[in-house]
């Protein structure tokens, strides 16, 4: 049975508190176990209404947990997604830029790539099809976090505190020509994300870890996805779709240099340091 509205608006304003005060609390799905996917959402999007009658403005989406290879680690074996704001992503120089991490509940770092959306995509479109709707793409690091102590959580409570969405810092966007759709189709399953910390190698992954098929197939997922969530957002023109992370995600701190290198993929690594 559904939960309350009243119920949806408290933990709304719980988990929304939360992060503001970068405070951790006990996973919604401890006091309610049958708190449900569609439960979930419906948070999610009270949290949102929230957020943008403060000022907050949506500029696209995360996906989440679209990396196969760390769903065991996390317990969450299907991608989840939220918005993102226009305060908490932020263009940055590939080169070098400094992230604070105050506000923050354990943060730890994805590499992804996004895209922008140039045609709001039908959700029965495959790989191709999206990405001629799709202008551009760019390399960038999400900041994910975690109200729930220690990462212990259900896909539930994930979906609920903002999709576990902290801060995205993105790269330069890249135009997608059309004359080289064929070879950025390809691409966006065979290329290689290398990161690493301090100058030393931590992991790598390739574009084939996102759901098997790669950034456009998570993409696909949640096109499809979307339309049976209750937010009444849908995609549109201009919005940023960052697909997940190529690697796994690690704790970061603050005095902390990660930067990346891509292989295979005309966009330029990054560096970002910590504060």
């Amino acid at each position: 049975m559904p939960i309350a509205e009243t119920d949806v608006a408290s933990i709304a304003g719980l988990i929304l508190r939360a992060g503001d005060t970068a405070r951790s609390i006990p996973p919604i799905s401890d006091d309610i176990p049958d708190f449900d996917l569609a439960d979930a959402y419906r948070v999610s999007v009270a949290i949102t209404r929230a957020r943008v009658a403060r000022g907050e403005r949506p500029v696209g989406w995360k996906i989440g947990f679209t990396n196969e290879k760390i769903w065991d680690e996390y317990g969450v074996h299907a991608p989840i997604w939220g918005p993102i704001y226009d305060s908490t992503t932020a263009a940055a120089d590939p080169a070098g830029s400094v992230c604070p991490l105050g506000g923050l509940c354990e943060p730890r770092i994805e590499p992804e790539i996004a895209f922008r959306i140039a045609t709001p995509p039908d959700p029965h479109m495959d790989e191709r099809a999206l990405l001629a709707c799709i202008d551009a793409a760019a390399h960038g690091f999400e900041i994910v976090q975690s109200v729930f102590p220690g990462w212990r959580f259900k896909a539930t409570d994930t979906v609920a505190a903002f999709a576990l969405h902290g801060t995205y810092r993105h790269g330069p966007f890249v135009t997608i020509a059309a004359e080289e759709r064929e070879r950025w189709l390809a691409a966006l399953a065979d290329f290689t994300i290398v990161l690493s910390r301090d100058g030393a190698e931590i992991d790598r992954g390739v574009g084939r870890n996102v759901l098997g098929g790669g950034p456009l197939t998570a993409l696909r997922h949640f096109v499809r996805g979307l339309a049976d969530t209750p937010f009444g957002l849908g995609l549109r023109m201009g919005d940023i779709v960052t697909t997940g992370t190529v690697t796994r995600a690690f704790p970061v701190k603050p005095g902390e240099s990660w930067s990346t290198r891509i292989d295979g993929l005309p966009l330029p690594g990054m560096t970002l340091s910590f504060a």
